[in-house]
């Protein structure tokens, strides 16, 4: 929507901006807002503050720090079937073990360091013409909203990359690419926010960056470390993880006495194994491919790139990659927050109520893990009941983004405008050849 001055005859075209000083205090507001939520996420991941009696922190001080003893050797953990990750992952577990601290503590600055540079690229994204802060407010509300987790795994560190790769991806698609693809090398996903790039040379250079900087990086790895893509081979015999979309039938056939298989740590996660879950298991790779499938169509029939397309485009990707994927751990909920945060730094983004579905899941994912989770392990009413209640959100904001990412880039709604009241004409002067304007203001006056 865009505002303008009606002129004399009702009509003008002098666009509005944000005054200096109202920027200013939304940049101050941002900055007291990160810092409030984030000493509460300090606070928690310490012990001053408790939710739960789950102790979240043990992926970080046992797992990971399992991990860096061993990667520390040159080589993967090949022995260890909780090691899911592409070898870029390797980076960010050894990283901790740069700084003077304890690996937990350690690892806990790395998270607020990037959670802060995170937080400076939405405000410097918001803060130019035609953008909106409210990208950075979605990132200051809906990371606390995970509660202490998200200081305790390293996909903030990965969201921080994807945030970064997509809001350089368009002003320089190399620098994006190259982003993206790193991204890609930790955790796979980033690699997708390249689904909504524009035609053309964008996309060839984004595209190609990121595919090179996989490679290159990808090589370096598996020639400087032992068994760099082992992880494919414990990827392949995965179940279906407790928290999945395709973990809900069996839920409440166990809960209803209707299925008799078993939950157990596999893989590093809590998988229900037995009866049905080879179908379930197939019917979510399938539901991937129908939906990158329908990704696909889209980009070869969307009509009109805008700008916030591309970031649109990368959140609908996300979502589909979550909601059918066989695993949804609560961390990944920071994944589409990130997303979110960038989509709504532009007004003319497509995902607003997206991204309040998304804050809202966020908030239901902290009731399910941790609080609620042994009623989720065991499948009794009240953890099924909020489990239920997340993944339809989740699954509700897959459909709705997907259905306004279609229709802004086929049929795209025109701008509307809005005229203000004529302001009153300014007091015409005429100046005489030879004098200067100033002394002929003052004539006037005399």
């Amino acid at each position: 929507m865009a505002l303008v001055h009606a002129g004399p005859t009702g009509s003008g075209s002098t666009a509005l901006s944000p005054a200096p000083s109202a920027a200013g205090g939304a940049l101050w507001a941002l900055g007291a807002g990160w810092v409030v939520t984030r000493v509460l996420i300090v606070l928690m991941v310490l012990g001053v503050l408790k939710i739960s009696g789950t102790d979240v922190t043990a992926d970080v001080s046992v797992i990971y720090h399992g991990w860096y003893e061993v990667l520390q050797t040159g080589t993967f953990p090949l022995d260890d079937v909780t090691w899911q990750y592409p070898p870029g992952a390797a980076l960010v577990i050894l990283l901790p073990g740069l700084l003077p601290w304890s690996y937990l503590i350690s690892f806990y600055v790395i998270c607020g360091v990037f959670d802060a540079l995170t937080m400076g690229l939405l405000m410097r994204a918001g803060s130019r013409r035609g953008r909106s802060f409210s990208g950075a407010w979605v990132w200051v509300a809906g990371v606390p909203l995970l509660g202490p987790t998200v200081y305790c795994r390293y996909d903030l560190l990965v969201t921080a990359l994807a945030v970064a790769g997509l809001l350089a991806v368009l002003r320089r698609p190399a620098l994006g690419g190259v982003l993206l693809g790193f991204g890609g090398l930790v955790k796979v996903w980033p690699v997708l926010a390249l689904a909504g790039t524009p035609k053309g040379r964008r996309t060839r250079r984004s595209w190609t960056a990121a595919v090179a900087t996989l490679s290159a990086v990808g090589f370096l790895l598996a020639a400087g470390m032992n068994g760099a893509f082992e992880f494919l081979k414990f990827q392949r015999d995965r179940g279906i993880e407790v928290e999945s979309v395709a973990a809900l039938p069996l839920h409440f056939a166990r809960l209803f006495g209707g299925w008799h298989g078993q939950v157990s740590m596999n893989y590093g996660s809590l998988e229900l194994l037995g009866p049905w879950v080879p179908v379930l298991s197939k019917l979510s790779v399938a539901a991937t491919a129908l939906g990158f499938g329908w990704l696909l169509v889209w980009r070869l029939r969307a009509k009109r790139w805008q700008a916030s397309t591309p970031y649109d485009a990368a959140l609908a990707a996300l979502l589909v990659f979550t909601v059918t994927s066989r695993v949804i751990s609560p961390q990944y909920l920071v994944w589409l927050v990130g997303v979110a945060a960038v989509c709504l730094t532009v007004r003319g983004t497509s995902q607003r109520p997206v991204a309040v579905i998304i804050l809202i899941a966020t908030l239901v994912t902290t009731l399910e893990f941790p609080v609620l989770f042994g009623q989720v392990h065991n499948s009794q009413p009240w953890g099924v009941a909020v489990l239920t209640v997340r993944n339809l959100l989740l699954l509700a904001a897959t459909l709705l983004s997907c259905r306004r990412l279609w229709r802004s880039t086929r049929n795209p709604e025109p701008p509307r405008t809005v005229v203000l009241p004529a302001l009153p004409p300014a007091p015409a002067y005429t100046v005489r050849p030879g004098i200067a304007y100033e002394q002929h203001l003052l004539d006037g006056i005399k």
